[in-house]
């Protein structure tokens, strides 16, 4: 039976205009005093006076309605169990990178991976993201795991050619099993063909050869292929540290961008993540490249994840510099916490301080990374946006919570003022999945204490997994002396 839902008399309405935004090509705009309405899982109406019979009639009254936030990057099947031990690590001989000595040995069991994955996916539902791509190793059940919690999923199973480790803290050994990487693309293949046919309809997938270091020339391609086939995206890790970057150029003579356009893979429907080692990088001296412009002319976008990386030093040069050469960009969380509103504010502090200029990274080119921007990123014109045929995927915003006010902007108050909090109710799909902030499919607190139960394995096993032998307290001390 079809059914019919329409908000009323909203205070603010962040509606789709497709003549809006400085080249005419479309843009968010406010609306006030306006309706929406939506038939099953599509709108139907986005403006005043919405005239139609309703089965359901919401007021709207002290609201605001905006589209839901896209998260294209993040881990959450491993990500929040590195909570409380990875925030202030890195290597001073690897480039401030965690990647290598660090996220290896604090890796959880296989079994952490549905407690984790659902407690990160609560985070990002109550910070009103209502579609996420999930970069994770394939499991059985994921697919329905993910569709279980309401949320719109877009998942990348990885794989990969080679596993990285180091065994003295300063240089980086790869074992390679070109068979094994090959045998994972298949079963990614099939989680993807999984996801396609799911019932619910939010399920869908995308290619993910892991790293453009530990992925052999002919996975990247095949899989670049499959992604074009299907009409897919195709996601890789690339430019993503120092010490990245100069194994590419050793083994190729080649930047890691240099690298993926020579193999013909950075085009339209290839997202970078995260794109951060460019030639011209301040950390860097490899003038005779051109990335940049290479990543311009090619059409392949970045996910930006500023949040984990400036833990570590380390910031994209820089944000506003990459949208307005016309870049394709989306935001991720990529870490902990998985709290997108909280990525947002960072994205713009990282962008402006890098630039050295407050004019950069505004509200309004992030806004789009993680709305419209984000949805283009994937290959989505239907969500991301509140438009008249779109996905009825959007957040219901306070505006009468307290750090709300002074109400005059209701957007720079959200991300620089009110975050989360004022997050009230998320609607994926057509169908309420957060009420009054709380996401009914998820019993975070039971998932919270299988997460500290698969940290606390994780942490007895360190000494075993690190090149050095230490235990966790060497490696990750507390912030204060610790007395019984």
């Amino acid at each position: 039976m079809s059914r019919t839902t329409v908000i009323k008399n909203c205070d603010w309405v962040i509606a789709w205009d497709p003549d809006g935004g400085a080249e005419g090509t479309g843009g968010h705009v406010y609306l006030k005093g306006a309706d929406i309405a939506f038939r099953d899982h599509a709108l139907i109406h986005v403006g005043k006076g919405f005239d139609g019979e309703a089965d359901v009639t919401l007021d709207g009254a002290g609201k605001m309605v905006m589209p839901g936030f896209i998260d294209v990057h993040s881990h959450p099947a491993s990500e929040p169990g590195n909570k409380g031990l990875n925030e202030e690590l890195g290597s001073p001989k690897l480039g401030q990178s965690s990647l290598y000595e660090y996220m290896p040995v604090f890796r959880m069991l296989p079994e952490g991976a549905s407690p984790a994955m659902r407690f990160a996916i609560h985070e990002m539902l109550k910070s009103g993201v209502t579609t996420y791509c999930d970069l994770s190793m394939a499991r059985d059940g994921w697919v329905e795991d993910v569709a279980s919690t309401g949320i719109r999923g877009v998942l990348c199973p990885m794989y990969r050619s080679a596993a990285w480790t180091t065994k003295d803290g300063h240089s980086v050994v790869y074992d390679w099993d070109e068979a094994a990487g090959e045998r994972a693309m298949e079963r990614a293949i099939a989680t993807i063909d999984e996801a396609d046919a799911h019932p619910s309809g939010r399920m869908s997938g995308m290619m993910g050869p892991s790293q453009i270091d530990t992925c052999t020339a002919e996975l990247i391609q095949a899989s670049h292929k499959e992604a074009m086939d299907r009409g897919i995206t195709m996601h890789i890790h690339a430019a993503q540290s120092v010490v990245e970057f100069n194994e590419m150029t050793r083994r190729h003579g080649m930047t890691p961008i240099e690298w993926l356009d020579d193999l013909g893979v950075l085009t339209d429907g290839t997202i970078v993540a995260h794109g951060i080692f460019l030639n011209d990088h301040p950390w860097l001296h490899w003038p005779q490249a051109n990335d940049f412009g290479r990543l311009v002319a090619s059409g392949a976008g970045v996910a930006h994840c500023p949040n984990v990386f400036w833990r570590r030093g380390i910031a994209l040069n820089h944000v506003g510099r990459y949208m307005e050469a016309g870049i394709p960009l989306g935001l991720g969380t990529d870490t902990f916490p998985h709290n997108f509103i909280h990525e947002m504010e960072v994205a713009m502090i990282a962008g402006r301080l890098m630039a050295g200029d407050f004019t950069n990274a505004t509200t309004e080119q992030i806004f789009y990374a993680a709305t419209a921007g984000a949805a283009a990123l994937i290959g989505r014109d239907d969500i991301g946006r509140l438009e008249v045929g779109c996905k009825a995927d959007f957040t219901v915003v306070d505006c009468g919570h307290p750090y709300m006010q002074p109400l005059r902007d209701p957007i720079r108050s959200l991300i620089y003022s009110a975050g989360d909090r004022a997050v009230e109710d998320v609607w994926v799909h057509g169908q309420k999945v957060v009420s009054k902030g709380e996401v009914d499919s998820i019993d975070v607190a039971d998932v919270s204490a299988k997460l500290n139960a698969f940290q606390e394995i994780t942490i007895s096993g360190v000494r075993q997994r690190d090149w050095a032998g230490r235990d966790i307290d060497t490696m990750t001390p507390m912030v204060f002396e610790t007395r019984e």
